[in-house]
């Protein structure tokens, strides 16, 4: 498929902590969406011909596309979205679990989420996104042989 930046930590709590540290570093909520929106511009390129319907992630406001590959051993997600915030959502979700084995992606519950305060400052149609977007890691990350 296509290249991958994911893992950037060695394990998915590493990257959760990198991202706490990381958050805790920017005064406000205006400087923090600032710095979602840069991360979602570091996303891989997504390839214009896996915008297709069975790529789309429901359940989102935005029009996100997700393509999982690899196996139980290790699942690599690439995805993208048409907002600057949401993709940057994206970045935060592939960098904690994308390039992990499906034990450890279902061994990671999303602490990052209420550690940097993001389930309080995102709208609902964004969080239900967010949502969308781990409960298709973990599915398939379950399905995963």
């Amino acid at each position: 498929m296509t290249d991958t930046i994911f893992p950037l930590e060695p394990t998915a709590a590493d990257a959760q902590a990198a991202i706490k540290d990381e958050f805790a570093f920017f005064g406000d909520w205006s400087e923090r969406y600032q710095y979602l929106i840069d991360l979602g511009r570091k996303l891989p390129a997504f390839p214009e011909e896996w915008k297709r319907e069975e790529h789309r992630l429901l359940g989102c406001q935005s029009m996100v596309w997700i393509v999982p590959e690899g196996d139980a051993a290790k699942l690599d997600f690439h995805a993208v979205s048409d907002s600057a915030i949401v993709s940057g959502l994206i970045f935060l979700a592939l960098r904690v679990y994308s390039g992990r084995s499906a034990a450890d992606i279902l061994a990671a519950s999303p602490d990052y989420i209420a550690d940097i305060g993001l389930a309080k400052h995102l709208s609902p149609t964004r969080s239900n996104g967010l949502a969308s977007l781990l409960a298709f890691i973990r599915e398939t990350a379950a399905n995963a042989k």
